[in-house]
Formats: structure tokens, sequence, C-alpha cells
């Protein structure tokens, strides 16, 4: 019970994140159905690992990847084919790791770059946060190339309710209380009606920088409705390879896998440890089982277009409170399927009260940071480039493959080219190639 009051913001920040993004061709995704869709995988995955890998962790869509899709992916591509890549994404993980293979690579990559990617993440979904909330605005001026609120100052109703949500989220977490972040929503969302109410808002179309930014928060006109499950199985399996050509797709189907991997494996060993689950090594029972089944959650999570799922460090709430099995995970589950019939509820809620769920989650994700041991400076420039690359690019891909190459790159001509993995040379090859692969293709062409 207490793993779900921990997790059920997912329902209403998804739909925020993945919900009203206009893909390649001008689509956007329902917050109605993205949240009966969210809830749905997030119900099915938890029971299947309950009683497959018959450990207490939780399930639901990944807030890493779900924002790499809303902001990066359906530039390029629609939102059946981004969630096609997706669902190729938790093939190969599968794969992987029914063969031991991703083992094999998690070993690969260097702690100091496995950590700095998550602190990577953690700066841009907290940059992703401070964008949606109107905190930081763009500017017509060459330079600087973004300011603090409105004209330089915090002066929209939208933009204090942030503040506000923050505030409220921020204390709660500070002082430790269950089910912080849910509770900082339903509050900082009933100031927001309140403030909409008295002061007729409105929202901001473009036209209206004082505006709500997506969603105008009012009380909905029902509470419980049969959901929508309209978007199960709306997937395009190979449309990107078409759309935007192979070598890209190919590079974004690594960035998903990658953070996938990486997130799940670091997300498991921390709450078998939580548990008392874990062997010295980090492993635990049922690994094989556990990693297999994570994968097949990429895969639902992409086959009804709520973005990978995959497993939730909240479920630490529960483990705190005595879970030790996987019935556990069987009764979050369940209490994330009947959450499907309360999907109104997500449209009461602005961006700019999730927007600050995404900066306390990056805030989290970013103290993994003093894991990094900085003596050395040919780990620290890579550690660096990963990490900053990522928010001022507004691209996970562009981090991870910069951290890379500048990894491979660095660490060898320093004299330590012998301590570098062959496999995540290979990795870093394929980032090159990513990264010229305008000139590649046109020369391409040119053939």
């Amino acid at each position: 019970m207490l793993t779900f009051v921990t997790m059920a913001y997912i329902v209403i920040l998804n739909p925020l994140i993945l919900g009203g993004t206009k893909d390649v061709v001008g689509h956007t995704l329902g917050t109605t159905q993205v949240a009966a869709v969210t809830a749905l995988s997030a119900g099915v995955m938890t029971v299947l690992f309950g009683l497959i890998a018959r450990l207490p962790f939780a399930f639901a869509a990944g807030l890493g990847i779900n924002s790499f899709l809303a902001v990066n992916v359906v530039k390029i591509l629609t939102w059946q084919e981004a969630m096609g890549l997706v669902v190729i994404n938790g093939i190969i993980i599968v794969l992987l790791s029914a063969t031991g293979l991703r083992k094999l690579i998690f070993n690969a990559v260097p702690a100091p770059l496995k950590t700095a990617i998550t602190v990577g993440i953690g700066l841009f979904i907290a940059f992703i946060g401070f964008v949606d909330s109107g905190f930081v605005r763009t500017t017509t001026l060459s330079s600087p190339p973004v300011q603090l609120g409105e004209a330089g100052s915090i002066a929209t109703l939208p933009t204090i309710t942030f503040l506000i949500a923050l505030i409220i989220m921020g204390v709660l977490m500070a002082r430790k209380v269950k089910g912080a972040l849910l509770i900082g929503i339903v509050a900082a969302t009933v100031v927001a009606i309140i403030a909409e109410a008295i002061w007729h808002v409105g929202p901001s179309m473009g036209k209206n920088p004082a505006g709500w930014n997506l969603t105008v928060p009012q009380l909905p006109t029902s509470l419980v409705s049969l959901p929508d499950l309209s978007l199960v199985g709306q997937v395009d399996l190979f449309g990107s390879f078409g759309r935007i050509g192979a070598l890209a797709a190919i590079m974004l189907i690594f960035t998903l896998v990658f953070t996938n991997f990486f997130d799940a494996m670091g997300s498991m060993t921390g709450l078998a440890r939580s548990a008392g689950l874990a062997n010295e090594d980090g492993t635990f029972p049922r690994l094989q089982s556990s990693l297999i089944v994570e994968g097949v959650g990429a895969i639902v999570g992409g086959g009804v277009s709520a973005s990978s799922n995959t497993v939730f460090v909240e479920s630490a709430s529960g483990i705190g409170e005595g879970a030790k099995t996987g019935f556990a995970s069987v009764v979050t589950g369940v209490l994330f399927l009947l959450a499907m019939f309360f999907t109104p509820l997500t449209q009461v809620v602005p961006l700019e009260v999730a927007a600050a769920a995404l900066v306390v989650v990056g805030a989290l994700m970013v103290v993994q940071i003093r894991h990094i041991d900085f003596s050395e400076f040919s780990v620290v420039l890579p550690v660096f480039l990963t990490i900053i690359v990522m928010p001022l690019t507004y691209s996970i891909a562009n981090g991870i493959g910069v951290g890379f190459i500048s990894w491979v790159l660095i660490r060898s001509l320093a004299g330590k080219a012998r301590q570098i993995s062959p496999l995540l040379w290979i990795v870093a090859a394929g980032f090159l190639i990513y990264f010229a692969r305008g000139p590649i293709e046109g020369l391409l062409g040119q053939v």
C-alpha cells in the first residue's frame, strides 16, 4: 500500500509529460488516455514481477525515458514510431538479459560514467521542469539565451504556483513524509484551482506569457470513468527507419537501451540492498528472471504508449516498512489497476505543478554524484561532459555519447588504455558515427 502511495504521482505526471506534446506530424496523445495506459502497464508489470521474480519491486513508466521521448524523439518521429522504438528496446533488453550479456555490458562501463549518466539525467529532468514552469525562459536577445522568469522576474501566477509546489514537496521530502510528491501535487493543484477561479489567468496558447503552460486547473465534471485504452497497440515498429534512416533510428534505440539498462540495474541493486536480499557482489535472488521481466516492462510500456516501464526506486518506501516478498508487488499492482478508473483527475493538474515534481526527482538523482572519485582529471572531464551536455543540449543521447568518447580518448592518451574495455571502444565508435551521421548520410547519398 505504501509503495503505491509514493508512486501514484506517475499516473498524473506521465500524462503531463507525454500528453499534449506534438510529434513530427502534429499528432498528440490525450492525457486521459495516457493516464489510463500508465496505470494499466504499471499494474500489469508490477503484478507480473511479484509473481515471477517474487521480490517487492514495483514498476511504472520511467521518468528519464518518457522525457527523452517527449523532448527529443517526437520532434523527428510520430508517437507510434517512437513507441515502436521503445518496444524494440525492450526486445533487445530481454535478449541481453536471457543470454547473460546484460551483466557483461554493465561491467564494461566504468562506475564513474554510470553515476554521471544518472546525475546528468537528473539535471536534464530538473531543467525541463524549470522550463515547463516558466521559471526559466528563452530571450529574444543573442546573449544571454535564457533568463529568469518573464523579463527577468517571477511575476506570473503559474510560475508562483510552481514555486509553491516546489516548497511544499521540498519540505515534505525533508521531513521524510511518505508520499511527499503525491501530497505536494494534490496540495499545489488545489492552490492552482483556487487561484484560477479568482484571477482567471487562462491558457498560454503561445500568446499569453502569463497563462498556464498546458492545462488550466479546473474541477473535473466527474472523478470516476471507464478507462480509455484506445492507445493500446498504437505502435509502428519499423516506421522510424524509413522516416529518419536506419543509422539515426539505431542510435535512438541504443540510447533507449542504455538508459533503460543502467537505470533498472542500479535501481534493482539498490533496492535489493535495502531489503537485505543482496549478496556482497550486488547480485540477489532470481536476478536473471528479474532482468528479463524488466525488459518485458519496456515492451509492454511501449506497446500501450505509456513509455518504457521500469523498476521504481520508490519501492524502497514499502521495503522500509518491511516488504520482503512479491506479495507487496502484487498488492501495489492491483492498486494501479484500480487507479485506471480515476484518470479524469489527471486533467486537473497544471503542468507547472508537475514541473515541481520533476525538479525534486532531478535533485534526488543528482545526489548520486557523491559516489564519484574526482581525484583524477582523466575521470573529472569525461564525467563533467556527460553531466553538463545533457541539459545544455536538451538530449540524454548527446551526454552519453560525449561522455563515452571523451572517456576512451582522454583515459587512453593519459596512459590508461589497458583499463578500458574493448566493448567501450566499440560503443564510443558508434557514437562518433552518430554525431557525424549528417555528413556521412550526405556522402552516402552522393554515391
